[in-house]
């Protein structure tokens, strides 16, 4: 396949695309479109590996225990899990991840990191166990040298405060990918200094907040995302949001750049291949 174009986060195993997959997967295709696909426990882990294997050239996956499954919640998201996860009663199985990410498909881990928009009660213990599961994921990625795939909401100074005591177990000068960034310029600074890369998406085609940023963003510190099917981009606002659509974010990353599309796209391709160790 010859990849014009890259989705570096995105869930197209989600229960969400049960009736359609290989349409959608095909539309993608088509485009000239690569994914990773990513997990946020071990089942949809096993099940991006799986995608990844069916679809092989141009698509790959992510495992990881998403931030919110790090406690029992009594919110569950139906486009992305078909039952009650019983991993958020379990401690990380380390052991079971590590086994996973030997695949040949999996490309980063994740995704992982902290989560405070949606803290019910018992916060200060929910902290506490999204802080264990993030060290534990980051201790994986050092250990099968893997990049990490990390989701931050209403947290970037705890986000980084781990990252900065753990710098030894970032890997080199490609620690991973902060997706779909809605922090500040000073956390942008810092994450930046830590060797990050950072994915933006649909909500750049219809909202100015992250304009500046984005210009003061290295190029090659940037790659577009769709995190499909959620966060739709115009002109697609209101649907269920798909891995094609990535191309939207990446005209927009484009403009902001004041770059041609093509120059976006290709340069996304090649951050994305050094960022996720692609031949």
């Amino acid at each position: 396949m010859d990849i014009l174009h890259f989705d570096a986060h995105t869930h197209a195993q989600f229960p969400a695309y049960d009736a359609d997959r290989d349409a959608v997967m095909r539309r993608a295709r088509d485009a000239g479109l690569a994914i990773v696909n990513v997990g946020s426990e071990l089942e949809s882990s096993k099940k991006a590996v799986a995608l990844a294997h069916a679809y092989e050239d141009g698509v790959y996956a992510c495992i990881g225990r998403h931030p919110i499954h790090a406690v029992p919640s009594a919110f569950h998201d139906a486009n992305e899990l078909s039952h009650t996860s019983d991993e958020e009663n379990m401690p990380f199985d380390y052991a079971a991840y590590r086994e996973l990410a030997k695949d040949p498909r999996v490309v980063a881990i994740g995704e992982c990191g902290l989560d405070y928009f949606r803290l019910e009660e018992n916060r200060e213990e929910t902290e506490k166990k999204q802080e264990e599961l993030f060290r534990a994921q980051i201790e994986l990625a050092h250990e099968v040298g893997k990049p990490l795939m990390i989701h931050c909401r209403s947290a970037f100074p705890e986000t980084i405060r781990i990252l900065e005591e753990m710098k030894d177990k970032l890997n080199g000068g490609n620690p991973g990918i902060i997706h779909f960034f809605t922090g500040k310029k000073a956390h942008a600074e810092q994450l930046l200094e830590l060797g990050f890369s950072f994915t933006f998406g649909g909500l750049i085609t219809y909202v100015q907040d992250y304009d500046k940023i984005i210009r003061l963003l290295p190029i090659d510190r940037i790659m577009s995302e769709t995190d499909a099917p959620y966060v739709p981009p115009v002109p697609h606002r209101g649907e269920r949001n798909e891995p094609v659509w990535a191309i939207e974010a990446e005209r927009r990353l484009a403009a902001l750049k004041e770059v041609p599309e093509e120059e976006m796209a290709r340069r996304i391709v090649a951050n994305a291949k050094r960022v996720f160790q692609l031949q």
